[in-house]
């Protein structure tokens, strides 16, 4: 197994939460509820928690995988760099698809579910996502060769930096590593719930891809955080499972097998009877107000 990096970084994690509290509170940004704080970090924990069970079980798979590999890429420098752009690149494809599809959704919406943004909502994280597969994204890389210790390794990095860009302490970096990198204000779009913010910029370190594959956007009007329907609760274990609750309730009540696979496979806010609207439905809708 890799060292656990994400355990090494809690202290740093928890200096800068307390920083940017000081901060935001003298400049009177008032940035934190306590009450979501606490719900974020409690997420956060649970995350930890449950990695030291299903993380062996992931290590196990790619190390499966790996006796196929194609190629026999080592540990040389320039593998690791190779490695960085191969689990950025996943990273963008697991983020946009769990935007996308409604079953990756539910694991993934946890991570959006506050109305705050702060560093502390960096630590919301699913309880359920490696439980319901989101590490399939990644298999392709120990299959091509590259060592599970290393996809691991650079899975964890990615975690980490993405931890500072949830902050509205920071406004913009210099212009060549905003385009280049995913930033605070990159970010703050991406847990924007305003329409034309949904589902926008789903880089990790990078923001190359959002730029390549048509899905960036730049800041313009602070967003309004959380869901486009927020749940308003601050206990955990709501949090961690009010999607798949909801998910549970709409496949009770399909009228098809079809029905169902929509539910569970289509785009988050899909209804067989059209009662909720997709982002790209929302979108339409605007447009058409707009004309």
């Amino acid at each position: 197994m890799p060292p656990n990096l994400i355990t090494y970084a809690i202290p740093g994690f928890v200096l800068l939460i307390l920083l940017e509290i000081i901060f935001t509170s003298i400049d009177n940004r008032n940035k934190y509820e306590p009450k979501d704080a606490a719900s974020s970090i409690a997420m956060g924990l649970g995350n930890v928690f449950i990695g030291i069970f299903t993380k062996s079980v992931i290590f196990g798979t790619y190390t499966l995988i790996y006796q196929f590999r194609l190629f026999e890429l080592g540990f040389a420098w320039w593998v690791w760099i190779l490695c960085f752009f191969a689990d950025d690149f996943s990273y963008y494809w697991f983020h946009r698809t769990s935007h996308t599809v409604r079953f990756f959704w539910a694991s993934h919406v946890i991570h959006h579910s506050s109305e705050k943004y702060n560093l502390a909502t960096a630590l919301r994280q699913t309880w359920t996502g490696n439980l319901t597969g989101t590490f399939l994204f990644w298999l392709w890389m120990p299959l091509v060769g590259f060592h599970p210790i290393m996809v691991m390794s650079m899975q964890a990095i990615s975690l980490i930096y993405q931890f500072w860009i949830h902050t509205e302490v920071i406004h913009r970096l210099p212009a060549p590593l905003e385009y280049v990198l995913n930033t605070p204000s990159h970010h703050r779009v991406h847990h924007g719930s305003d329409i034309e913010y949904l589902d926008r910029n789903h880089g990790g370190i990078l923001i190359i891809w959002d730029r390549m594959f048509g899905t960036f956007i730049e800041e313009k009007d602070r967003p309004h955080y959380g869901l486009t329907t927020n749940i308003h609760t601050y206990n955990p274990l709501l949090i961690a499972t009010h999607e798949w609750m909801n998910i549970w309730t709409d496949l009770r009540g399909s009228k098809s097998f079809k029905e169902a696979l929509h539910y569970l496979f289509d785009a988050p806010g899909w209804s067989a009877d059209g009662s909720r609207k997709t982002t790209r439905q929302l979108r339409q809708m605007q447009q058409e107000q707009e004309k």
